[in-house]
Parts: structure tokens; sequence; C-alpha cells
């Protein structure tokens, strides 16, 4: 329907005439109007209004609903088409060139009609060495929009340009870019761009990726970045902001008037060989549309002088094609000179921090938005770290599981310290927690630390009690509270047969419990409790850290052991002690037995 409320709206101009048959016959002709461009009706065209203008009542007609503008309009529309003819343009993709460049088809019609006001049309076109005779084209209307089209001497590539979203000042300025392409080949180009940026989807949301690297940089930029945040600056400045590059083709008009360039590669030589080459590094198809939104300038870097030199680089820290290609999906602007040069700085200055190689590898490859920030800023969370006693390794296991916390705020890293030394933490505790799970960090304290704390104070955990419960399982703050930790609760209760007391009980001895499995851990460990052991889960309320052991490699083969020998114990005096502790209190005396 959207074709058929287009023509609508160009040839009637809102007058009310649904249900007349030419609507019909446009609606057969070209079904849809929009992207992917110049995208036509498989069926076999039965009529055109281009090819039979009597049907609109625009010669001898007598329908009087069809005002003389919108005559003249449509008979401009068929000029328009016929001259995109004349440049190598298929008639089918002429014909929607023409429905969807009104600015410039009304141009001509209000040129035209200008001339003729101010009776100047016969000075005008003698001037211009142009008679109405020259060209057979039909009316005498038709004829005078056919000269005044081709006055304007931009070769079809103003609705060409229009068609595609161009406004029609940033079409003029473009067409003389363009003034050395064949139409053909500028619609080949288009046609190859928007098959790139349309044909294929992710699920990797392009605009807040694009916000996060933008809030990230903090370092100079080079022309390339320059050229590219401008690019997002026009985006951003339209109602939707930077979450329009997610979203139809409303950005292909500013990344072709940002990047005019573009149309100037050669599909064959230029463009298809740099999509195989991203290919073949591991980038797949679907996210070729996120480097080029995110990175355009990419396009026009040389394979083989520009980006395989920049992959090389990486190579220093282990990072090999197939790894840069994943990399590059997360982050484009890795192939830009100025990240480029501050890889290095930032390599050198985690050197000068002792922070391990295989460390730095994994931070760069798990987040490579790293690589955009100063050394300044990094410096200021490296120096928050060392005040909790995270230096040399376990600064590279910090930053190895969450390099994200690098780009952290630093006041808010420490509004995070603060709420949890306000639980009764110590400096030392924190510092723990933050080299065992530094993503806690960088989570929101009123939208996730604070609901975690009010689940457990709900569940009956006492507040004297939290420090304890924290330290020995601070992952409970990046646990999901519907999806993992009430279900867990739920189940100990109500299919575990244990009360609310004994679960709080349980979680305050043995915090972890919080993390295990119920599928995995919990349900087998306690139908092998009480099934094949015997044992009350009451045991297990005396020693919940019996969830920690494997089932198989310990739990089973000790209780195998002890029934063998008719020896009875608690489950802590089975499972706490080590092997040889094990051996030397019930194996070795019932060998000695046997002797």
């Amino acid at each position: 329907m959207m074709a058929l409320t287009c023509v609508k709206k160009i040839i009637h101009n809102g007058s009310d005439v649904a249900g007349s048959s030419c609507l019909f016959e446009i609606f057969e002709l070209q079904p849809t109007i929009g992207p992917p461009p110049f995208k036509v009706a498989q069926t076999k065209l039965k009529r055109s209004a281009f090819e039979n203008p009597n049907i609109y009542g625009f010669e001898d007609s007598k329908d009087s609903t069809i005002s003389i503008e919108d005559k003249e309009l449509e008979q401009a529309r068929e000029v328009v088409s016929e001259i995109l003819q004349n440049f190598g343009v298929s008639k089918e993709e002429s014909i929607e060139i023409a429905l969807n460049s009104p600015k410039y088809v009304k141009m001509l019609t209000d040129g035209v009609r200008e001339l003729d006001d101010l009776s100047l049309w016969n000075s005008w076109s003698s001037k211009e060495g142009e008679g109405g005779e020259v060209v057979e084209i039909g009316t005498q209307f038709k004829k005078k929009v056919y000269h005044m089209a081709k006055k304007k001497g931009d070769k079809g590539m103003l609705p060409l340009l229009e068609s595609v979203g161009l406004s029609l000042s940033s079409s003029m300025h473009l067409a003389r870019y363009l003034s050395s392409q064949t139409l053909p080949n500028v619609i080949l180009k288009v046609k190859y761009m928007k098959e790139i940026l349309f044909s294929a989807s992710n699920d990797r949301p392009i605009g807040k990726n694009a916000r996060r690297m933008m809030m990230h940089l903090s370092i100079p930029i080079d022309e390339d970045l320059q050229q590219t945040l401008s690019f997002f600056e026009k985006i951003q400045a339209r109602r939707g902001g930077i979450d329009l590059l997610d979203v139809g083709d409303v950005y292909f008009r500013y990344l072709i008037e940002s990047f005019p360039r573009l149309l100037l590669l050669e599909v064959e030589s230029k463009l298809m060989p740099k999509v195989e080459f991203l290919e073949n590094i591991g980038v797949p198809k679907g996210c070729m549309r996120n480097i080029l939104l995110l990175f355009p300038p990419i396009v026009f870097y040389n394979i083989e002088k520009d980006i395989k030199p920049r992959i090389h680089a990486f190579e220093k820290v282990d990072i090999g094609e197939k790894d840069f290609g994943r990399m590059l999906v997360k982050y484009p602007w890795i192939l830009s000179e100025s990240i480029q040069e501050n890889c290095e700085e930032i390599l050198y200055f985690f050197d000068r921090h002792k922070v391990p190689k295989v460390s730095i590898e994994r931070a760069i490859k798990s987040w490579p938005h790293i690589l955009g920030c100063s050394n300044t800023n990094l410096k200021l969370m490296i120096e928050q770290f060392a005040e909790l006693g995270i230096r040399g390794k376990k600064l590279g296991q910090v930053i190895a599981k969450s390099p994200q916390l690098l780009l952290h705020k630093s006041q808010e890293f420490l509004q995070v310290v603060r709420f949890l030394e306000e639980l009764g933490l110590d400096e030392e505790s924190v510092g723990k927690i933050l080299g065992r799970c530094p993503e806690i960090f960088r989570t929101s304290i009123d939208t996730v630390l604070k609901k975690k704390i009010e689940f457990l104070v709900d569940m009956g955990v006492s507040r004297k009690h939290l420090p304890r419960v924290i330290k020995k399982y601070p992952e409970l703050f990046v646990c999901d509270i519907e999806k993992a930790l009430r279900p867990r609760m739920k189940y100990l209760m109500e299919s575990g047969g244990f009360s609310e007391r004994e679960v709080v009980t349980m979680v305050c001895k043995f915090s972890p419990i919080l993390g295990y499995s119920i599928e995995e851990v919990l349900r087998p460990k306690l139908e092998f409790l009480v099934k094949t052991m015997g044992m009350p889960v009451r045991e297990v309320v005396e020693y919940p850290r019996f969830f920690s052991y494997s089932l198989e490699k310990k739990i089973q083969r000790r209780f195998w052991v002890l029934k063998s020998r008719n020896f009875k114990c608690s489950l802590k005096d089975m499972l706490a002690k080590n092997d040889d502790e094990f051996a030397s209190e019930f194996i070795l005396p019932s060998s000695l037995e046997v002797e």
C-alpha cells in the first residue's frame, strides 16, 4: 500500500479520487516503493501511466477532478522517465525514480510555468539555442519540460539522488561531484550499498555501540574519525537520534552526504573485494553494515597498504586475523590511525604497570573500546585499583575479567566502594571482591546492588551477617533475582524439604549455595544424600558446604568407602578432610586390623 499512497499524493495532491482506475493501475505497476532502491514488481507490466497519459485525462479528458497542475506534474514525470532512459536507465527503474523525485519534477514544472507566466519562454529557449520543435516528445508542455531538464545538465543525477533520500539541494551539490559517472553505474553502486546495509540483520545494536564508542573516546582524532563523528552528529540531530542507525534507510541520505566518495568507488574492483576480505578475516556478512555505518572511511582503505599492516600490528599481543575480525565488529575504529597510535601507548602503559601480556590480550579482544581511552584516564582507574591492593598480576586478572571497568567513571567506582564499606566490609575485603568479581563495580547501586541486599534481608538474613555472606559469595550481586536467586531458594524450601529458617541458616554459613544450579548441583546431590546415603536433609543445614564437592569424584567415592567399612560419620567428617587425613582415619585402621 506504500506505492498506492505515494502515487495518490503525487498525482492527485490529496484529491478525493480513491477508487479511480488510474490509482489501481499504478499500484499494479509498482507495489513497493522504498528500500531496497529500484525494486520493481516481477509481474509483467500491463499498462503504464507514462505509456498512456489519456487514462489520467491529460489529453481530451472530461474528468474535471484532476487539476491542470496535476496533469502537468504527471507529464513532467513522463519526461523525466524518458530522459533517464536516454541515459541508459531501464524503463522500470526510470519510472520508479521519476515517482520518487517529486521535488525535482516540481522544480521543472515551476520553471516552465514561470517562464510562461512572464512570457519569456521563447526568449529563453532561443538564447539557449533550443527550440521546441527540435525534439518529438509529445505535448508542447512536455517539450518545454524536456528542454528545462536538459538545460540543468545533471544527466539524470538529480532525480536519482532525490529518489534515494537526498534533499534537492544536496542532490544538486552531489550531482556536480558525480559528473564523471554514468547514471547506470551510480545506480549499480547505490544498489550494492543498500544491499549491504539493508539485506542483512544482526542482534548488535549499532546506535548503542556508536554512543559507547563516542563516550569512551578521549584521544586526539584523525580526519577519518572526525568525518565519522560529523556523520553521527547529522543522525543525532534528527528525531530518534543515533538509534536511527538501526532503523530502515533513514541514515542513507546522511551517509552519502557525509561520504560522497562512496558513489565513486567501483563495485567490482573496490567494494566487493573489501567485503570479501572482511569475510575472510572473520566478519560475518550480517555484520558488514555495523562496520560500514560505524566507520565508513574503511571502504576507502587499501587492503594491502592500509588494512593488512594495521592488522599485523596486533600480532605483538598475539591477536591474529580471525581475532581481529571479531574485534572489528565490536569496534570498527580499531583501523583508524588515531586508535592504532594510541594502541602503542596503551601497551607501553600496561607494560610499565607489570600487567601480564596474556591479560592485555584478553582485555583487548574482549573490549577493544579501551584502545580509544587516553593513558590519563586509564591512570585514574589504575590508581583507584592500587589503593585496594590490585597491582601487577592481580591488575591483569581484573582487566582480563572486566576490561569495561577501565572506562568506568572514577567517581562511580568510588561510590560502589563506599557502598560496600557501609555494609561493613573493610578495605582489604573490598579489594578481594574487586579481584574476584570486578563486574560488581560497574553496576548501578540503586537498581542492582541495593536490590540484592533487599532480597537477602527480606529473606531473613540479618544485617550483621551481610558482610560474611558477601565476602563468601560476592557474585550474588551479578545474579538475577527472579531467574536465579529466588528459584533456588524456592526449590530448597519446596522440593528440598528445608524450612525458610534453615535456608537462611545455610546461606549465612555458606553463601555460595546461592549460585548453584538446581538441575546440575542441588537436585542430584540432595537425591543422593537422601535416597542413597539415607541421611536426613538437616545434615546439610549443619554442613551446607556439602554442595560444593564433586558428586562423582568425592561424595560418592568416600561414601562407598565408608559403607564398605561400616563407618558412619557426619558430612563434615566425611568431606572436610583432605585425602591423607581421610585415609588415615577411615582406611588405614581397617587395613591394620586385617593384618
